[in-house]
This record gives structure tokens, C-alpha cells and sequence, in this order.
């Protein structure tokens, strides 16, 4: 059987994937807020105690639920997520994606990296089709209820986790492998194969990441941020800008198809080369540089 070549396309989750921050939807209605409410008070929870912005939403969680005896519960999380309101598209997306790449001779695998909660996006609807979901999570006690930030994606920490689906060493536990050094032809799915999908600032990192290795970004806007998002583009922080329609035939849909096209035009030139080499007995130099 002829070797596909790997393809990851990365997502950001809130007002990537969905409309809105995940937890407005359910969670601090669920609890009596109104999101500008709840979030006003777990920001300055952690502006006043020099916090991590996201395990200061993760502590105040814990203690709201606590203070009104809201069972936090990853039922009641995954409840949460039914919920979501996904962009116009998205539901079949995936499915028109790996399709199209299948077509082209290509293997497409879909990833969350978001700073949304884990819990909810598994009760989201979509959570199957992705090969892993890296986001914020709870650890759970006995009688299965959140006590402690389990894991913390923020802002910067995203990059950690597309070196994973680089060299893929998935298991966020597993640092020893992440670090150690690995030889470029040697890491499952190069940077090059690779397509970002964010929103704003916080997806900035991974986005130039992409363009520093020769991936490839994409950022969806509504209304309310296609300022901030144009003003990504022109700074060169990201490659291209859409509205957030996931829709068959749309725009971002036939971009997100032309590079999969220029990837698989890439790998194959790439095949060629070290097809050529061998057969001169030669061989590309093998003293490479980890990149991670």
C-alpha cells in the first residue's frame, strides 16, 4: 500500500469552532450570571492574586459551584456542551475535509488546542472527530466532582502541543520523548503539513509558529472581531482571514482545500527528490537540528 502523507489541521475552539466562549451557553446561566457577570469576577479573581487567567475561570468555577452546590461534574460539563452553538457548517466538515483529502492521496487528522474546557467540547457533538483534544480539564475526586486544575492550555503553552502532534507524542504525560531530540525526517507529521485555525490573539503563537516553519494559518471572524482579526493580516501574523462559514463550497472550505492540494504537490515533489538520491547513491544530509 502507497504511504499517505499526514496532514493535521489544528483548532482553536471558542469563537473558532462555536460562537461564543463555551461556558456562556449552559454553565453561568446555570448558575445565575450572566457571562459578562462571571467572567468580570473570575478575571479579577486573578488580576488580584497574580493569577493565570485560565486557572483563575477554573478556580471560580469550583468555588461557584461549591457556594450554590452545583454538582461540577463532568456530566454536568458534557451537559454543558449540548448546548454549544457551532458556526453554519461545521457539523459536516470534517467529513467533506478528509474526503477531499483521501482524494488527493492524503491522511487528514483534526485537532483541538483551546483554552475552553475539555469536558464541555466532549459533550459538544464533534468530539469524535478529533484525533486528540488538548484543552483546559479538571481532576476529579472520589465522589466525581472537580477539585483541581488538571491541565492548562494557555496563550503561550498552545505551541507545546503542536510540537506533540509533530513529533507525535500525544500523551500530554510524556515529556521525556517531547524533549528529546528527533531527527526532522524522523518526526510523524512535519510543520509543512500542517494548518492552524484560530480567532484573535490567543491563537497569535501558534499562528506564527506556522508561518515560521512553513505551515500554513487561517483566522474566522464574526462581525464583532473582523477589526482585530484584519489587523492579524497585516501585520503578517496569519496567512488568511474568513468569516466563520464552514459551509460546503464556501470560501474557507475551497482555501482550506487548495493547501491541502499544495501539500500533497509538496510531499510528492519531496518524494521525487529522495527518489532521485537514492538512485545516484546519495543521500540528504543527515546531521539535523531538533526544533524542539
Amino acid at each position: 500500500m502507497q504511504h499517505r502523507p499526514i496532514v493535521a489541521i489544528m483548532y482553536d475552539f471558542d469563537k473558532t469552532l462555536c460562537t461564543t466562549d463555551m461556558q456562556n451557553y449552559h454553565f453561568i446561566p446555570a448558575l445565575g450570571y450572566t457571562p459578562s457577570q462571571f467572567w468580570e469576577k473570575a478575571n479579577g479573581f486573578g488580576y488580584e492574586n497574580r493569577m493565570d487567567g485560565l486557572l483563575a475561570y477554573m478556580y471560580t468555577m469550583i468555588h461557584e459551584c461549591r457556594a450554590q452546590n452545583v454538582p461540577l461534574t463532568r456530566a454536568f460539563l458534557r451537559e454543558c456542551g449540548e448546548h454549544i452553538e457551532l458556526f453554519p457548517g461545521v457539523r459536516d466538515w470534517f467529513s467533506r475535509i478528509n474526503a477531499f483529502g483521501e482524494a488527493q492521496g492524503l491522511q487528514v487528522e483534526h485537532y483541538v488546542i483551546s483554552s475552553g474546557l475539555r469536558e464541555i467540547i466532549e459533550g459538544s457533538g464533534i468530539a469524535h472527530e478529533f484525533r486528540q483534544i488538548y484543552a483546559c480539564e479538571f481532576f476529579y475526586d472520589a465522589d466525581g466532582r472537580a477539585t483541581w486544575p488538571k491541565l492548562d492550555v494557555n496563550f503561550t503553552n498552545k505551541t507545546q502541543f503542536v510540537y506533540r502532534i509533530n513529533k507525535g507524542i500525544l500523551d500530554v504525560a510524556n515529556d521525556r520523548d517531547l524533549n528529546d531530540s528527533m531527527p526532522d525526517d524522523s518526526k510523524r507529521i512535519p510543520f509543512t503539513n500542517m494548518l492552524y485555525l484560530g480567532d484573535g490573539l490567543s491563537d497569535v503563537p501558534c499562528m506564527k509558529m506556522m508561518r515560521a516553519y512553513g505551515g500554513q494559518s487561517i483566522a474566522v471572524y464574526q462581525r464583532s472581531n473582523q477589526a482585530a482579526v484584519e489587523e492579524l493580516l497585516a501585520h503578517g501574523r496569519v496567512d488568511f482571514i474568513f468569516p466563520a462559514d464552514y459551509s460546503a463550497g464556501g470560501a474557507l472550505e475551497r482555501t482550506v482545500q487548495n493547501i491541502l492540494c499544495k501539500m500533497e504537490i509538496a510531499d510528492r515533489l519531496a518524494a521525487e527528490n529522495a527518489r532521485q538520491l537514492r538512485a545516484i547513491g546519495s543521500a540528504p544530509d543527515c546531521d539535523q537540528i531538533s526544533l524542539f
